[in-house]
């Protein structure tokens, strides 16, 4: 039968330790990377989807500064 000694001990914790602290070193850049590649599906999506008439015209309403101009004229 084959049994562990202290030294099979402390090097089984080392190898674990440093194997835990590459896993939290490299899943935040895991997840970044996922962010994203997530982001720019959306922004594909969003790129090829076809323009509504009210896009194309301009915007819909108008420009804040315009809307302050009117009500700075009526006072």
């Amino acid at each position: 039968m084959v049994s562990m000694d202290t030294t099979h001990t402390q090097a089984l914790i080392g190898m674990l330790a440093v194997l835990g602290l590459l896993a939290l070193m490299v899943l935040p850049a895991v997840f970044g990377i996922v962010h994203d590649r997530r982001i720019d599906r959306q922004l594909r999506r969003a790129g090829a989807c076809p323009k509504g008439p009210h896009t194309a015209a301009g915007p819909s309403r108008p420009a804040r500064d315009a809307v302050l101009r009117r009500t700075a004229r009526a006072a």
